[in-house]
């Protein structure tokens, strides 16, 4: 077949490309820049990765292209981002990256260019049982990125092929290593695409304005300020200057709510809080692997990316919506963020935490 994978200069995506062209298959990579604000600067690395997929597709003998989808991003994905924020949610970007970019203008691109198929380094897996795709975890659990690929569509898992996630990620360095591929031992990129290594403090101001409040227990008490409730997350133990106060007890402080109206930042002290910990959430936005919803009851869940799934009891509200009601308390569940739901090593889909 003549397939399309994308090439981010990673290690993952140039071992896909490497097993598909072996396999005898037509290979041709695309670079995809998604971000062009300020990608001149010490933060963004697209130029390094541009170069490293270009040495890479050259090492394995297939032709690539570089393809801007910056203006699809900023209108499909980034928009999105920052409404999330000033709303006071904490949104996963990613989830909305694979769902639109790659795996919409993306793979809309590689129709164009006559490709049956496209592929990607994620480390997930298609099945095909009876004329329905199914997603499933990667072998690698500690690698596995089905959780990022929940809201694909059958239309897309049906023309996508993921050749790394049979493999663990040590396998995958030793074939590039093997291989001679430059990156074989480039470092995985982290944190949210478009922001990079950068302090996000400092990338977030730009956009939205800085709205400085208190920082309260859950009694009404005042123990420090904050900057700015887009800048902080449920469950943040890091960078509330409130640690040292003589009147407090030595157990750390986390963020446990928000308070939109009052623009206060609620904070208690210790991991085991009961505010942190609940049994119930209510997702909305829901998408399903399927097309349709899976039937009620027993399932397990994920309600932040590299989380052990929990078990838990489905309830749905119609198509969009669902309920979950956990057997043990789900530490610090962040509106904005996605739950996940998977029976076995099959993702069933999943919702954005109301």
């Amino acid at each position: 077949m003549k397939i399309v994978v994308g090439l981010s200069g990673g290690v993952d995506s140039a071992v896909a490309a490497l097993l598909l062209a072996r396999a005898g298959h037509e290979v041709v990579g695309l670079f995809m820049k998604n971000w062009e604000d300020d990608d001149d600067d010490e933060y963004c690395s697209t130029r390094e990765d541009l170069v490293d997929a270009v040495s890479a597709a050259e090492r394995i003998g297939i032709e690539v292209e570089a393809v801007n989808f910056a203006a699809e991003y900023r209108e499909r994905v980034f928009a999105s981002f920052l409404a999330e924020y000033r709303a006071g949610r904490t949104p996963n970007p990613d989830v909305l990256c694979n769902a639109e970019i790659k795996f919409k203008a993306f793979l809309d691109h590689a129709m164009a260019l006559g490709a049956e198929r496209i592929a990607t380094g994620h480390y997930a897996r298609v099945a095909e049982r009876d004329g329905r795709f199914e997603l499933l975890k990667g072998v690698d659990p500690g690698k596995d990125q089905s959780y990022f690929l929940h809201r694909l569509t059958q239309a897309q898992l049906a023309r996508t092929l993921f050749p790394v996630g049979e493999l663990h990620k040590s396998e995958v360095r030793r074939i590039a290593r093997e291989a001679g591929l430059a990156n074989h031992a480039k470092r995985d990129s982290t944190g949210i695409c478009f922001i990079g290594e950068r302090p996000f403090r400092e990338f977030l101001s730009r956009y939205l304005p800085r709205e400085p409040g208190p920082i309260e227990t859950p009694e009404g008490v005042r123990v420090g300020e904050h900057e700015g409730l887009m800048y902080y997350t449920l469950g943040q133990r890091q960078g509330l200057g409130i640690g040292g106060r003589r009147d407090s007890a030595a157990e750390p402080w986390y963020v446990a709510a928000k308070d939109r109206a009052r623009n206060a930042l609620v904070a208690v002290q210790g991991r085991d809080h009961p505010l942190l910990q609940q049994r119930r959430l209510r997702a909305e936005d829901a998408s399903w692997i399927a097309g349709v919803p899976p039937a009620a009851g027993e399932a397990a869940a994920k309600t932040r990316y590299r989380q052990a799934d929990a078990a838990c009891v489905l309830a749905l509200d119609g198509a969009r919506a669902f309920e979950l009601e956990f057997a043990t308390p789900q530490w610090a569940v962040t509106p904005g963020q996605s739950a996940v739901l998977y029976r076995g090593d099959v993702c069933l889909g999943g919702g954005v935490i109301a």
